[in-house]
């Protein structure tokens, strides 16, 4: 099984997490962190300031890391790196998603999110 490396941001402003939704592809309509994989060459911070200019048309500030997510998809196994964020310039467009949402710690279970994306609001409960 080919393991994919990816990173991922949770964007942080006001209390709240940005959740963003896929539109496109396998997880089409799912919820999820923004973010993407990691290029070769690239570190994983690197490779999250790129993603989230290109999908949200947005730079940001990686204060830390917070997790790391290992999931096992039915065609391939996700190592996906976990930093929190926040935006730092740019007005928030969605280019490759279909809807974002800023959501409060009583509201990160009410959407649904994508397996592997699961598993980091579980570890986010606990903390936020």
């Amino acid at each position: 099984m080919k393991t994919i490396q990816v990173s991922a941001a949770l964007i942080k402003k006001d209390n709240k997490i940005l959740a963003t939704q896929r539109g496109y592809g396998e997880f089409k309509g799912g919820w999820e962190f923004p973010g993407g994989k990691i290029e070769k060459g690239e570190t994983e911070e690197q490779a999250l300031i790129r993603e989230i200019k290109e999908e949200l048309d947005v730079n940001i500030n990686i204060h830390s890391k917070l997790t790391i997510v290992e999931y096992d998809y039915s065609e391939f196994h996700l190592t996906m790196h976990c930093y929190f964020c926040e935006i730092e310039s740019g007005e928030l467009t969605l280019k490759e998603h279909s809807s974002a949402k800023w959501l409060a710690k009583d509201e990160l279970n009410k959407i649904q999110w994508l397996p592997a994306d699961k598993e980091i609001i579980d570890t986010l409960l606990k903390i936020v």
